[in-house]
């Protein structure tokens, strides 16, 4: 392929190769203060191409390829070419990362320790983690956390937040506009706008946290918190996590001593401030 560039995220890395030259550009843009992958080695290649020759011209499409893909995803325009190269990323971790267990949640840091927060798309996890990440919190990851296999830990994998719809304009007025790659509309997922994390979680991303309070925020309805039983808590994390079933006993051992360590509530909010006032009432009780 005739364009590429590679960057470290964490204890991860990726060469993304494409054969068009705008994704590149806007990827070396975005991702400009991370690191490079040690030696030119990378874990993970993500392919942006065409299936035929003249699609790089006449109605371009994207196909995703890789290392580890899904053979039935779908095409995307070039218009969403990040949104492309940031799934093929996605899909790369989900499949075939081992070296931790991924859960599918946001994560930040404060005072060395760790808030997760896990649920549905759409449930507020990615904005709550973007708006802490501007008060004072550390951004560890946004779309996975990584819990070390042998001992209490969550790595960092301070990827850039996904915002969807009104969690843009949420943004827009507390960020500022460099910081924002382009606006992706009608994506399967509605609007998109990804944010770059700040430049002191990507500076420490290969700073750590002890994991102390897990949540599973669900924005737009009325104000509620309530205690997770161990039971549920353990049941619904092995469904929230892409790599639980292939990592056998060491992911059961880790997931394990997550649920029985770290407190975790679901919460239940109608706005943003609703949401930052909880989990920081929650932090104060259970975080320290």
């Amino acid at each position: 392929m005739r364009h590429g560039t590679a960057l470290r995220i964490g204890p991860a890395s990726f060469r993304i190769a494409s054969d068009w030259r705008a994704p590149i550009a806007l990827l070396d843009r975005l991702y400009a203060d991370y690191p490079r992958p040690e030696a030119g080695f990378a874990d993970f290649t993500v392919r942006l191409e065409a299936k035929r020759p003249w699609r790089r011209w006449l109605r371009p499409s994207i196909h995703l390829g890789g290392d580890y893909m899904l053979p039935d995803a779908l095409p995307l325009s070039l218009a969403h070419g990040l949104l492309a190269a940031e799934m093929g990323m996605n899909l790369q971790m989900a499949l075939g990362w081992r070296r931790q267990l991924l859960l599918h949640a946001s994560a930040v840091e404060k005072d060395g320790r760790a808030l997760v927060m896990t649920g549905e798309s759409g449930s507020g996890k990615s904005t709550l983690a973007a708006m802490l990440g501007e008060r004072g919190w550390r951004l560890l990851g946004d779309e996975f956390t990584l819990l070390d296999l042998d001992r209490p830990g969550v790595r960092g994998f301070p990827r850039m937040v996904s915002l969807k719809n009104e969690a843009i304009a949420a943004m827009a007025g507390e960020v500022a506009g460099e910081r924002f790659g382009p606006l992706l509309r009608d994506t399967p997922k509605g609007a998109i706008r990804h944010l770059v994390p700040r430049r002191d979680a990507i500076a420490r991303m290969d700073e750590g946290a002890l994991p102390a309070v897990l949540l599973y925020p669900r924005f737009g309805h009325a104000a509620a918190v309530r205690p997770l039983q161990k039971s549920e808590n353990f049941m619904r994390l092995t469904q929230a996590s892409t790599n639980y079933v292939a990592l056998g006993e060491r992911g059961y051992a880790a997931l394990t001593r997550f649920v029985d360590t770290v407190p975790a509530f679901g919460v239940d909010y109608a706005s943003g401030a609703e949401g930052l006032a909880t989990v920081e009432r929650l932090w104060a009780e259970h975080g320290r």
